[in-house]
């Protein structure tokens, strides 16, 4: 179980540093979906990962950069239907 807690944590941290990463060289920008998506879904991972390590500042962190994330995605998927 340890080790696909970890696995979980790894992909969030790389999800989220990937998202960093492109949006800092340019490949993508803060308001792409990917962009969104990446913290997301890394920012989800990491929240299980934290929880189960006890790290709670951590998880708390995550929490909010969730719910940043999800109102960023509605709008973007609103802005692409029309």
């Amino acid at each position: 179980m340890k080790l696909l807690i970890d696995i979980i944590g790894w992909s969030g941290s790389f999800m989220v540093v990937a998202a960093y990463g492109l949006n800092s060289y340019q490949k993508i920008t803060s308001n792409s979906l990917i962009f969104l998506l990446l913290n997301f879904i890394g920012g989800i991972l990491l929240i299980f990962y934290t929880y189960y390590s006890e790290a709670f500042a951590s998880t708390f962190l995550n929490i909010v950069w969730v719910l940043i994330a999800i109102p960023a995605i509605i709008k973007t998927l609103r802005t692409q239907k029309n």
